[in-house]
């Protein structure tokens, strides 16, 4: 690789300078931990297979570290950023350091809650440092949002990363597994170390892998109506199905019912059901009736 090929990338006195030049300061607020390395920018671009003719959604770009990265090998990137002076930033700082792809690139100046569409074709990947206090609602939004994105890779607090990638039956199985697994098979995909960051969290990262279902779950309940039933089963998870359905179904005869008619026993919790379990559930709302 040619030096002027790395010198693309920011380095730690990069995003320093570029920091200070636009009077940024790293905010708690929405959870900004700006990547310095761009060893880990690079890694984080081969973990997610982006392949050069895929279309890359960043959702958080901040300066650009990753943005930078993303565009060395994909066709196109949309990065989707909430804060008005990094937005302002970002096509800047992208036509200074890689000119030859300014024009693959564009911004979205939005909250990512709020995007429903994207300009240029469809994405298809979604590559992101989420930021942590809205990482889930976000992936899952996106997931849901954009059909056509195959494969995900997010940077994310380590213990949200182990939560979106648990298996039934784990301790940290809950909610957001479910919800991801209804999209995609999730998994683990490395760690990243505190020291990359500026500022530097308190808290470890993880990589999460989560490539879209080649079939959608089996089920003639709706998505809404699916995630009706994970919501309920987790808001009281040490309680039976039985009794923590009962709000869900109208009684806990009902959920009991419910419940037999899935498959399911209602003495069990929701941290042992798979998502094709919760889907049965759905489907058999009204079982009694």
């Amino acid at each position: 690789m040619s030096s002027t090929e790395h010198d693309a990338l920011l380095g730690p006195a990069d995003i320093r300078e570029l920091a200070a030049t636009l009077g940024v300061r790293p905010t708690k607020q929405r959870g900004q931990n700006f990547v310095i390395d761009a060893n880990t920018v690079r890694r984080i671009v081969r973990t997610a297979e982006v392949r050069p003719d895929d279309v890359v959604v960043e959702v958080g770009p901040g300066l650009g570290s990753l943005t930078l990265a993303l565009l060395e090998t994909a066709a196109h990137v949309t990065a989707v950023e909430i804060d008005d002076v990094l937005a302002g930033a970002l096509p800047a700082t992208i036509a200074a350091r890689l000119p030859a792809k300014a024009d693959s690139f564009a911004l979205v100046h939005s909250d990512a809650m709020l995007v429903r569409e994207l300009p240029g074709p469809a994405p298809t990947a979604l590559v992101a440092n989420l930021p942590y206090n809205v990482a889930v609602p976000v992936l899952l939004h996106m997931l849901d949002t954009f059909p056509s994105l195959e494969r995900t890779l997010v940077m994310v607090q380590a213990e949200v990363a182990d939560r979106l990638a648990a298996a039934p039956g784990s301790k940290v199985y809950g909610v957001p597994s479910v919800k991801a697994n209804w999209y995609a098979d999730v998994k683990r995909a490395g760690a990243i170390g505190r020291n990359v960051f500026w500022p530097a969290p308190n808290v470890d990262s993880g990589l999460v892998s989560l490539v879209r279902r080649a079939e959608p779950v089996k089920t003639s309940a709706s998505k809404r109506e699916v995630f009706a039933v994970v919501d309920a089963a987790f808001a009281q998870r040490r309680k039976t199905l039985r009794a923590a359905l009962a709000g869900w179904a109208g009684s806990a005869a009902a959920a009991e019912a419910a419940l037999v008619a899935a498959g399911v026993s209602p003495q069990a919790r929701g941290e042992s059901l798979t998502v094709e379990e919760f889907a049965r559930i759905a489907e058999h709302k009204g079982a009694a009736a």
